[in-house]
């Protein structure tokens, strides 16, 4: 099946070289702030610029779709929560409202397939009701896969076109982890219980429910595992289809992206297999609580900035890490030089006491 993804380039090596050497000119010892170099050459390179611009449009871009798979006790919510957080996300009352506007990013809603009406606003992407129950059917048809990744490729356009230049891709639905689980144990050669998590909490019986489902997913999804359009359609849903052709065209776009939790990352696997290349231009914000996030980011050799015992998705550890890379864009373009600053480096000082 025909996608239009080819091979990413890479972020500019010659930008991220020249940020590295602005790091030994700053007035502070050669890499003091760790990690926070590294984060800002890394976004210089991603903008091709030295020293890099502060995030003016950081955008979150929440995917929402149902699964029917929750249908069968795989999660401690039913599924009606979807298309009420979808409601609630418009009112500006959930968890990535309020980090967003902490973050200093504003937040969109995708319906890709919620099983239920929303607002005209958020469902102009919409592909489907509910995507198939995993554990015994396949989640889309052909036309419906290829409809999400297109979906997930226009939002991405529609974004960058007005300005995005930090992206964040979110999620919301229930039963979305059992999928999720599905492509990381599959694309990871992990045994099911080694990557099942609980979830939204589900308890004993339920873990056990989930391990099942995903069990016979994994077994409809391994013949597959190849192809990751036929993977989508076999194992997934709309919505991971759509981050998917977010992500990758994202990359294509030259766009950083934040990675989020174990959903957005697994669809973050599928896209590196569609799109070679694209990962260099994701940053993963934190480790989830869900073991297959882990595998999936090891998977990816990605290294997470965060680890807070995060685990609700929506975009909610991207936006807690952005501070984080705003520290690092301000850091490297606001400090002075040592010769800005006339301040003697080491050097410098040791010649001086030669004298």
């Amino acid at each position: 099946m025909t996608h239009g993804f080819g091979p990413v380039a890479a972020p500019d090596a010659q930008v991220r070289a020249a940020a590295e050497q602005r790091q030994t000119q700053l007035t502070k010892p050669a890499g003091s702030l760790g990690r926070l170099e590294e984060l800002g050459n890394w976004i210089a390179a991603c903008q091709g610029a030295c020293p890099p611009k502060q995030f003016e449009r950081a955008r979150v871009v929440v995917f929402a779709g149902d699964h029917g798979v929750a249908e069968h006790g795989v999660s401690a919510y039913p599924s009606e929560v979807t298309a009420q957080m979808v409601a609630n996300f418009l009112a500006g009352g959930a968890a990535v409202n309020a980090l967003a506007a902490v973050a200093g990013a504003t937040v969109r809603v995708a319906d890709i397939s919620v099983d239920g009406d929303t607002d005209p606003t958020v469902s102009q992407h919409k592909v489907r009701r509910s995507s198939g129950s995993i554990d015994r059917e396949d989640a889309l048809t052909g036309e419906e896969v290829a409809a999400a990744l297109a979906a997930g490729r226009a939002i991405a356009d529609e974004e960058v076109d007005a300005g995005a230049d930090l992206l964040v891709a979110g999620d919301m639905g229930i039963g979305n982890t059992t999928p999720a689980t599905v492509l990381v144990a599959t694309l990871t050669n992990t045994e099911p219980v080694a990557a099942v998590g609980r979830g939204t909490g589900v308890d004993d019986a339920g873990w056990i429910r989930k391990v099942a489902a995903i069990r016979d997913g994994m077994r409809r999804a391994r013949p597959v595992a190849a192809d990751p359009v036929e993977l989508l359609r076999v194992a997934a849903g709309a919505d991971f289809a759509a981050m998917v052709g977010f992500l990758a065209q994202a990359a294509t776009r030259r766009t950083p992206v934040l990675l989020d939790g174990v959903v957005v990352t697994a669809a973050a696997l599928v896209a590196e297999d569609l799109a070679a290349g694209a990962k260099a231009w994701w940053l993963p914000a934190h480790r989830s609580t869900e073991p297959a996030h882990d595998l999936a980011l090891k998977h990816l050799r990605l290294q997470p900035l965060l680890d807070l015992n995060m685990r609700l998705g929506e975009g909610s550890g991207a936006l807690t890490a952005l501070p984080l890379l705003r520290a690092a864009v301000a850091t490297l373009s606001e400090m002075s030089t040592f010769a800005d600053a006339g301040v003697s480096t080491s050097d410098e000082v040791s010649v001086d006491l030669v004298k």
